[in-house]
Protein backbone atom coordinates (compact mmCIF):
# COMPACT_ATOMS: atom_id res chain seq x y z
CA UNK A 1 0.00 0.00 0.00
CA UNK A 2 1.42 3.32 -0.96
CA UNK A 3 1.68 6.18 1.50
CA UNK A 4 1.38 9.86 0.72
CA UNK A 5 3.12 11.64 3.57
CA UNK A 6 2.82 15.34 4.28
CA UNK A 7 6.33 15.42 5.73
CA UNK A 8 9.56 13.44 5.33
CA UNK A 9 8.62 9.92 6.13
CA UNK A 10 10.83 6.99 6.92
CA UNK A 11 9.86 3.70 8.40
CA UNK A 12 11.43 0.31 8.34
CA UNK A 13 8.93 -2.45 7.66
CA UNK A 14 8.67 -4.94 10.48
CA UNK A 15 8.16 -7.85 8.11
CA UNK A 16 11.59 -7.79 6.48
CA UNK A 17 13.01 -11.26 5.92
CA UNK A 18 15.83 -10.39 8.31
CA UNK A 19 13.23 -10.41 11.10
CA UNK A 20 12.19 -14.02 10.47
CA UNK A 21 15.29 -15.81 11.81
CA UNK A 22 16.35 -17.23 8.45
CA UNK A 23 12.85 -18.16 7.38
CA UNK A 24 10.64 -16.48 4.79
CA UNK A 25 6.98 -15.87 4.15
CA UNK A 26 5.34 -17.58 1.18
CA UNK A 27 1.80 -16.72 0.18
CA UNK A 28 -0.32 -19.30 -1.62
CA UNK A 29 -3.67 -18.68 -3.27
CA UNK A 30 -5.87 -21.49 -4.64
CA UNK A 31 -8.12 -20.05 -7.33
CA UNK A 32 -11.81 -20.95 -7.27
CA UNK A 33 -11.53 -22.25 -3.73
CA UNK A 34 -12.91 -19.43 -1.67
CA UNK A 35 -13.55 -21.68 1.29
CA UNK A 36 -10.13 -20.20 2.01
CA UNK A 37 -11.08 -16.54 1.77
CA UNK A 38 -7.57 -15.19 1.31
CA UNK A 39 -4.14 -16.50 0.42
CA UNK A 40 -2.37 -18.59 2.99
CA UNK A 41 0.77 -17.18 4.56
CA UNK A 42 3.33 -19.82 5.38
CA UNK A 43 6.62 -19.57 7.18
CA UNK A 44 9.20 -21.72 5.38
CA UNK A 45 12.94 -22.19 5.11
CA UNK A 46 14.35 -20.84 1.85
CA UNK A 47 16.30 -24.07 1.33
CA UNK A 48 13.22 -26.29 1.70
CA UNK A 49 12.65 -28.34 -1.47
CA UNK A 50 9.53 -27.25 -3.27
CA UNK A 51 8.17 -30.80 -3.31
CA UNK A 52 8.47 -30.94 0.48
CA UNK A 53 6.75 -27.57 0.75
CA UNK A 54 3.81 -28.87 -1.27
CA UNK A 55 3.62 -32.17 0.59
CA UNK A 56 4.39 -31.11 4.16
CA UNK A 57 3.09 -27.55 4.30
CA UNK A 58 0.55 -26.78 1.60
CA UNK A 59 -1.13 -30.18 1.40
CA UNK A 60 -2.06 -30.36 5.10
CA UNK A 61 -3.20 -26.73 5.05
CA UNK A 62 -5.77 -27.34 2.32
CA UNK A 63 -6.73 -30.87 3.36
CA UNK A 64 -10.05 -29.68 4.81
CA UNK A 65 -11.34 -28.78 1.36
CA UNK A 66 -13.17 -31.62 -0.40
CA UNK A 67 -11.31 -30.90 -3.66
CA UNK A 68 -7.96 -31.53 -2.00
CA UNK A 69 -8.55 -35.29 -2.28
CA UNK A 70 -8.43 -34.99 -6.07
CA UNK A 71 -5.54 -32.56 -6.17
CA UNK A 72 -2.49 -33.73 -8.09
CA UNK A 73 0.29 -31.16 -7.66
CA UNK A 74 1.93 -32.34 -10.88
CA UNK A 75 -1.16 -31.22 -12.86
CA UNK A 76 -1.57 -27.81 -11.26
CA UNK A 77 -1.17 -24.66 -13.35
CA UNK A 78 1.14 -22.44 -11.34
CA UNK A 79 1.93 -18.78 -11.24
CA UNK A 80 4.68 -17.19 -9.20
CA UNK A 81 4.16 -13.50 -8.55
CA UNK A 82 1.61 -13.34 -11.41
CA UNK A 83 3.95 -14.99 -13.94
CA UNK A 84 3.64 -18.54 -15.32
CA UNK A 85 5.73 -20.91 -13.26
CA UNK A 86 6.89 -24.48 -13.73
CA UNK A 87 7.98 -25.91 -10.39
CA UNK A 88 10.99 -28.15 -10.00
CA UNK A 89 10.01 -30.24 -7.02
CA UNK A 90 13.63 -31.01 -6.14
CA UNK A 91 14.74 -27.38 -6.19
CA UNK A 92 14.61 -25.25 -3.08
CA UNK A 93 12.22 -22.37 -2.67
CA UNK A 94 15.13 -19.99 -3.09
CA UNK A 95 16.49 -21.73 -6.19
CA UNK A 96 12.96 -21.73 -7.63
CA UNK A 97 12.87 -17.95 -7.38
CA UNK A 98 10.36 -17.99 -4.54
CA UNK A 99 11.44 -15.11 -2.39
CA UNK A 100 10.26 -13.58 0.82
CA UNK A 101 6.58 -12.69 0.46
CA UNK A 102 6.28 -14.25 -3.01
CA UNK A 103 2.82 -15.32 -4.09
CA UNK A 104 2.21 -18.76 -5.54
CA UNK A 105 -1.13 -19.15 -7.26
CA UNK A 106 -2.50 -22.53 -8.18
CA UNK A 107 -5.23 -23.23 -10.67
CA UNK A 108 -6.62 -26.73 -10.75
CA UNK A 109 -8.55 -27.47 -13.94
CA UNK A 110 -11.42 -29.79 -13.16
CA UNK A 111 -11.47 -28.80 -9.51
CA UNK A 112 -13.79 -25.80 -9.34
CA UNK A 113 -14.64 -25.70 -5.66
CA UNK A 114 -17.53 -27.32 -3.81
CA UNK A 115 -20.12 -28.34 -6.39
CA UNK A 116 -18.41 -26.10 -8.95
CA UNK A 117 -19.32 -23.01 -6.94
CA UNK A 118 -15.74 -21.72 -6.53
CA UNK A 119 -15.97 -22.20 -2.78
Amino acid sequence: MSVKALYPYSAEPKDLQANFNGMQLVYVYWRKHLMFCSPFAFLAAPDMPLGDFFEQVLGPAIAAHPDSAGLDFSRVEWQLDDQPFTPDLAASLKDSGIGHKSMLTLTTPGLEGIGGSAT
